[in-house]
């Protein structure tokens, strides 16, 4: 049965900062850099050896994954790059701090922006110094101007189906590095968590989620291998 782990980046500039993120490129800080290596030192005890590699075309997804390679002496992977695993799309909000936007807009506001499934942020304007749909990485892409975590799913589960499943099903072991909604939502895919409750399902970053599958793709086993920063893990289907 076919093995895959996802990965959240570790601690990011703009996390540090508490700023909204979204497909700005932060980097790692010298703390997420060392999640990263955390995560491939449990990988590695766990004795996965992963033969194909995933991640999005941000850098602290990237650099992730090159830094848990490398503590799993495994940088010879293949690995693939696409947008489709990009984090949730913050629109408007992108690049502003959240307790600012908090007492700017209300508390219950932001968490409905945040939290909702299917709310969308307000849109990026036009121009915004934070718009990326002229960046090279993107083009022939068409770049959202905000995202719900729905709206993010949808853009991640033809990924997910084109691509990453078919290696899965030849009995391929898998790691994806990618981001809090991203893996949220293919979480929520793989293990049918209900619309209602996925928002409040956390992904820790720098924590391997190791998930054993059937011949069908469906989760049989799930745990975190790092137990002290662990979250609940929502029921197997």
């Amino acid at each position: 049965m076919p093995i895959l782990a996802l990965i959240r980046h570790g601690q990011s500039q703009w996390n540090l900062e508490n700023r909204f993120t979204g497909w700005w490129d932060a980097d790692l800080t010298s703390k997420g850099e060392a999640e990263a290596k955390r995560a491939g030192e449990l990988l590695k005890e766990a004795g996965f050896e992963p033969r194909q590699a995933f991640s999005s075309v941000q850098t602290r997804a990237i650099r992730t994954l090159w830094l848990t390679l490398t503590e799993m002496n495994r940088v010879w992977l293949p690995v693939e790059k696409h947008w489709r695993l990009n984090e949730r799309h913050y629109g408007g909000l992108t690049g502003l701090d959240k307790k600012e936007t908090a007492e700017k807009h209300g508390a219950d506001q932001v968490h409905v922006w945040r939290r909702s499934y299917d709310i969308p942020p307000p849109e990026m304007e036009a121009g915004s110094k934070f718009d990326l749909s002229k960046d090279p990485r993107y083009e022939g892409v068409t770049v959202p101007t905000t995202e719900s975590l729905k709206l993010t799913l949808e853009r991640v589960l033809p990924y997910w189906h084109e691509t990453i499943s078919p290696k899965l099903r030849d009995g391929t072991d898998t790691v994806i590095a990618a981001h809090g909604n991203s893996l949220r939502a293919l979480v929520k895919h793989l293990f049918q968590v209900p619309d209602e409750t996925i928002t409040g399902v956390e992904i820790p970053t720098g924590n391997p989620l190791l998930i054993e599958l059937d011949e069908g793709l469906k989760p049989v086993s799930a745990r975190y291998l790092d137990g002290s920063r662990a979250t609940d893990l929502p029921a197997l289907p």
